[in-house]
């Protein structure tokens, strides 16, 4: 008699290896490059629920793909975040360069990565979106293991 494959269910714990893909086909992330799956527990805040519900009803052992619109991966490119700041901010020690990223220490003492998209003269255009926003994602996803259901 075979032991039923685990179902990842709504506070399933999940071990998995991803593979996210740009729509150009480009690789952006991989677990399986360093060989180190990810570990999470559904529904605990670190996925998307869009993600989450992509995931719910998967076994154990099954391989699937599928491609998240921006809203429902990482988000729309929110203006707001897109900030300008002085050439003189910026230090030997932090360089501003284009494509750069760069953490900043926010008032409540918390990190937040920006990347440097432009200089132009004395002004730095720092974009706080995370790097995957308003991108089409495509993930293929090896359910290893679900720990518990």
């Amino acid at each position: 008699m075979t032991t039923p494959k685990k179902i990842i269910t709504n506070n399933s714990e999940v071990m998995m290896h991803f593979s996210i893909r740009l729509a150009d086909g480009s690789a952006v992330d991989s677990s399986k490059v360093d060989n180190k799956p990810a570990k999470f527990v559904m529904g605990d805040g670190s996925l998307t629920p869009n993600f989450e519900a992509c995931l719910l009803g998967l076994t154990e052992g099954q391989s699937e793909t599928f491609t998240l619109k921006p809203e429902d991966a990482f988000g729309l490119s929110n203006p707001d975040n897109i900030h300008h700041l002085e050439l003189s901010k910026f230090s030997n020690d932090v360089p501003a360069e284009v494509g750069t990223i760069i953490s900043f220490t926010q008032p409540d003492g918390s990190e937040l990565p920006g990347i440097v998209r432009e200089i132009v003269a004395d002004s730095v255009t720092v974009d706080f979106n995370h790097p995957l926003a308003g991108q089409v994602l495509t993930f293929d996803v090896d359910v290893l293991e679900v720990i518990e259901e």
